[in-house]
């Protein structure tokens, strides 16, 4: 993990947020490659859930919604962790984490060891419940009528907007409504980089079906378990380190018929990227009782009328960053030399291609055929340091080419283009290049 933070600051992946000022825990920043990771993720979500399917529809919905809200959804009353603190060094952590967190005062001992087997000088609270959303006021007044809260997840917008968005799209049942957005959480303890973090964003998907065929449920289920897991696969991630987990009967929360958690493993452990669940009608059931308003749906080929259950999908943006990121971590020899290489997939790297010049006296014509590619690839013109410091800066960015313009292409019109992964490199016709690129860029 240490090596996998420090390549994301030195090549402009990620930063602290706030860091000028000591940062800010459980937020960051994503600097100029890391924004194209982040985007190049998101539009491949997009694209496999929403933009090539006819059976669901997306929505962008507000980051406040009205209070009610949230107490129909359950989250005011419960949406908790068990919180602890010790009262020697002052530190706060997630009750049931303490058999893994550092202790605050002695890192090299966990806050269990420290404070319970008494191993340490550690001294906890009793447990405590406490509410992960953070609170916020509307208008000029602030007292408890306008208070309200930065949502904590997306999908209860799309169950409060069910009725106009099916109306407006003219979907049947079965069919999806599907969101990318961010998201808010007072985490007690966030860790683990951007695995954990108090600001973040997710895409979820409620699909909804009948709610009185478990058949039909059971299969759409089941459908979507492996649909998101091959997502996963065509995303580039080793299959050898991905799982699917179900939820035991008593994970479950009381309206689900079933769970199952799509699991990666880190460097810090297995842990969840995404959640795959058969929740029933218990949403729209909630919000229909606390708004009093009719979210049911009328089936016009049978003249049923029935409120939809839902399958739904939901994983973080930035868990996905990380999972790629530590997946595409690679250390290998060129030529005697240990560096240091992304292996993204070519679909999500943040530049397709890179141009040199061999020399700045070379800028013109290589920028020229950079801002040629620009039309089609992402790419990135870089004539700064050595062309061996240069490969290797692009082979930590990840970029799947390195085209070198030298001073015999203004004879013979032909570029080196260098693999990143292989190392290998071949001399093109520059008229050539872009069907090269298009052959071995397919995505």
């Amino acid at each position: 993990m240490e090596k996998l933070v420090s390549l994301a600051k030195r090549r402009g992946f990620i930063f602290q947020s706030s860091e000028i000022y000591g940062g800010i825990n459980g937020f960051w920043d994503y600097g100029p490659v890391g924004v194209e990771l982040r985007n190049n993720i998101k539009n491949f979500w997009w694209e496999r859930m929403v933009r090539l399917r006819d059976d669901v529809v997306g929505v962008d919905t507000s980051i406040i919604a009205h209070p009610q809200t949230w107490v129909a959804s359950g989250h005011v009353a419960s949406f908790s962790d068990p919180m602890v603190d010790c009262k020697t060094c002052k530190g706060r952590f997630r009750a049931d984490h303490i058999e893994t967190l550092p202790c605050g005062q002695k890192p090299s001992l966990t806050v269990q060891t420290c404070a319970v087997d008494h191993k340490g000088p550690g001294e906890l609270t009793e447990t405590r419940q406490f509410n992960l959303m953070f609170e916020t006021y509307v208008g000029a007044i602030r007292d408890e009528n306008s208070k309200a809260y930065l949502r904590p997840e997306t999908c209860q917008s799309i169950f409060t907007q069910f009725k106009n968005v099916q109306i407006v799209s003219r979907q049947k049942i079965p069919f999806g409504i599907a969101q990318i957005g961010k998201s808010f959480r007072n985490e007690i303890t966030p860790r683990n980089f951007i695995f954990r973090s108090r600001e973040f964003e997710q895409m979820e998907m409620e699909f909804f079906i009948r709610p009185d065929n478990d058949a039909e449920a059971e299969k759409w289920y089941q459908y979507w378990v492996d649909y998101r897991f091959q997502w996963f696969l065509d995303l580039g991630i080793n299959p050898d380190k991905l799982r699917k987990r179900p939820h035991s009967k008593d994970e479950l929360a009381h309206y689900a018929k079933g769970c199952v958690d799509i699991e990666y493993e880190f460097p810090f452990g297995v842990a969840e990227l995404e959640g795959i669940a058969n929740r029933g009608n218990y949403d729209l059931s909630q919000h229909i009782k606390e708004s009093g308003k009719d979210l049911s749906y009328f089936d016009e080929a049978t003249k049923e009328k029935f409120v939809p259950a839902v399958v739904e999908t939901s994983l973080g943006v930035d868990r996905t960053l990380l999972t790629v990121f530590a997946d595409a971590y690679a250390e290998d020899v060129v030529e005697g030399e240990e560096r240091t290489v992304m292996r993204f997939a070519p679909r999500i790297a943040p530049f397709k291609v890179a141009v040199f010049p061999l020399s700045r006296k070379l800028s013109e014509p290589a920028m020229r055929l950079e801002k040629e590619l620009r039309k089609r690839y992402a790419s990135d013109y870089d004539d700064v340091g050595s062309i061996g410091k240069r490969y290797r800066r692009h082979d930590e960015i990840g970029t799947p080419f390195a085209v070198t313009y030298d001073f015999q292409s203004e004879e013979d019109k032909q570029v080196t283009v260098r693999d990143r992964d292989s190392t290998k490199q071949e001399r093109i016709s520059i008229d050539q290049l872009e069907n090269y690129l298009k052959d071995r860029l397919q995505f």
